[in-house]
């Protein structure tokens, strides 16, 4: 995967468009959610709310796929379902490696492979 600059501070921008609003405004709450875990790293809500706002939104993109036939919809949802594996079962506080992780795969995610989607759903 292709690594692209994480921003500090880190929030979601212009950027990061995928051009459907509703999928912009989740990645949007992604962002949210990760920097939340990040000022607070012992809130157990912080990272429970991550998980909750990661799997709903993968929910939604998963579902766009399917009403679109989108052709990697496969390749995606294993993408979607290796970070959610990941971030599940974690436990707070949240060491500085585990939110590294999470804003660097967040940034690829959507640069290197959202992306490929546009005007695709």
């Amino acid at each position: 995967m292709s690594t692209f600059a994480v921003p500090e501070p880190y929030t979601w921008d212009e950027s990061f468009r995928v051009d459907y609003d509703n999928i912009d405004t989740e990645h949007k709450s992604i962002f949210k959610a990760i920097a939340d875990c990040a000022a607070a790293p012992a809130d157990a809500d912080k990272l429970k709310s991550l998980v909750s706002v990661v799997g709903t939104h993968f929910a939604t993109e998963e579902a766009m796929f399917d009403k679109a036939n989108y052709a990697d919809k496969a390749a995606h949802k294993t993408a979607h379902d290796e970070f959610l594996g990941k971030i599940k079962d974690l436990k707070a506080p949240c060491d500085t490696a585990t939110v590294t992780f999470a804003k660097t795969w967040l940034v690829n995610h959507i640069k290197g492979i959202d992306f490929k989607y546009k005007g695709k759903l």
